[in-house]
């Protein structure tokens, strides 16, 4: 297992936990549908890409992309640490992983 695969599944996992931490914490069932989604499909991409897959990779630093711009804006409109100062910084290792040590 490669360090990129390895990074996206850490954040698939912190993504998803989060999710469900915020449906427990606030019953945010916004929370929960696309901290779940976006941790699926990262899990996906980093299934993928360990088995192989061309696509895997890409999708796994595609999500985080997306993820570090909507945790980013909401990190600036809070100014609160967590959890959207928290996933701009493991998502802004993990996207770097991924394109430095592919």
């Amino acid at each position: 297992m490669t360090s990129s695969i390895l990074a996206a599944f850490i954040y698939g996992l912190f993504t998803l936990a989060g999710g469900i931490f915020g449906y427990l914490k606030s019953r945010s069932q916004i929370s929960l549908v696309s901290g779940c989604l976006a941790g699926m499909l990262l899990l996906s991409g980093a299934g993928a890409a360990w088995r192989g897959s061309p696509w895997g990779l890409p999708l796994a630093m595609g999500v985080t992309g997306l993820l570090l711009v909507i945790f980013s804006l909401r990190w600036f409109k809070t100014g609160k640490l967590m959890p959207a100062g928290f996933m701009v910084g493991l998502g802004g290792i993990a996207l770097a992983v991924m394109i430095l040590k592919p």
